[in-house]
């Protein structure tokens, strides 16, 4: 399945979802009885923000005690970056996937964290 949307820019991007997903969100907005606008509302049944988002993360990330540098909307996009990569190394899909005009957008996707960075060290040298 998929969604079609307006992101930045106010280009139309082509958002793909696991089927399975669709069908659970289809049956969702039936089971409220929604059949237009957003598909996420705050408690004032207003479309959320981007910052009420953050917000909502950083909360979790405090209540959970996940540091709350590492914790933010596109750190998802990041997330999901990396692991495509893991799994099937096509850089060219995934800037497609991610609507990317350039792969040079999307090697920004592949940089490695000090941490990534020195566990690869201490794989590589062991003496």
């Amino acid at each position: 399945g998929y969604f079609d949307l307006y992101s930045k820019g106010g280009k139309l991007r082509r958002l793909y979802i696991p089927k399975k997903l669709k069908i659970e969100c289809i049956a969702w907005l039936k089971e409220i009885d929604r059949t237009s606008g957003f598909l996420f509302l705050n408690a004032k049944e207003e479309r959320i923000t981007t910052r009420g988002i953050s917000q909502q993360l950083k909360n979790y990330a405090q209540k959970y005690k996940i540091d709350l540098k590492v914790v933010y909307p596109h750190s998802f996009r990041h997330l999901y970056a990396k692991n495509f990569l893991e799994k099937y190394n096509d850089i060219a899909l995934l800037a497609d996937l991610m609507g990317h005009e350039s792969i040079e957008t999307t090697r920004i996707y592949l940089r490695k964290t000090a941490t990534e960075q020195q566990q690869l060290v201490d794989k590589i040298i062991t003496w």
